[in-house]
């Protein structure tokens, strides 16, 4: 399936030089969604899925329901996401728009599944642009041990999947020395 032609673009959105790609569009076919959900599906690597808000909850909760996640991992912005004392870990991340926090919690990391001694991490996201939420987020996971039934496990993301890799932007090159990068659709911004 031709993915690319689902996508619809927003020149000069949200701000002027951006071309906005809109991934609604998979929201509105049902069998485009459940081919694409699936293609996610096989191209992550992990059965625990991080994934930023908002749009990249949209694709990896269905993978809870068809088995192909065991575990999906909220990254939420400030006042989104409900903490206990200590559980909640801040992000500093430089997007294309400018700067900004996003915020995750260490409970949501220890009900992941370990795999030996480690706890991998699928990072799944709708786009990579600059790469700059990426980066900050598994500079942060990889840096992040989990205590689970009295075992400690070190948190390592194990790759980056992107619905949609905007190629002409450096948002690979800055994140492919951290785990390999997987995009489902390749786009230019011009």
């Amino acid at each position: 399936m031709d993915y690319k032609q689902v996508l619809k673009f927003y020149p000069n959105f949200p701000i002027h030089g951006v071309n906005f790609v809109d991934i609604i569009p998979f929201l509105q076919d049902k069998e485009v969604f459940k081919a694409l959900t699936d293609d996610i599906g096989r191209t992550c690597a992990s059965p625990n899925i991080l994934a930023p808000e908002a749009r990249g909850f949209l694709f990896t909760a269905p993978l809870l329901y068809s088995g192909m996640a065991e575990n999906v991992i909220p990254v939420r912005k400030k006042g989104k996401l409900p903490f206990s004392e200590g559980d909640l870990i801040t992000v500093d991340i430089v997007k294309e728009y400018g700067k900004d926090q996003v915020f995750y919690r260490l409970s949501d990391l220890a009900a992941c599944k370990p795999e030996g001694d480690i706890i991998p991490i699928t990072f799944f996201d709708d786009i990579l642009a600059t790469g700059g939420t990426a980066r900050g987020i598994v500079e942060s996971l990889n840096s992040q041990k989990i205590t689970i039934d009295g075992k400690e496990y070190r948190v390592k993301v194990t790759d980056f999947v992107f619905l949609v890799e905007i190629d002409d932007l450096p948002g690979r090159a800055r994140i492919e020395d951290l785990a390999p990068v997987k995009s489902i659709i390749h786009v230019t911004e011009n």
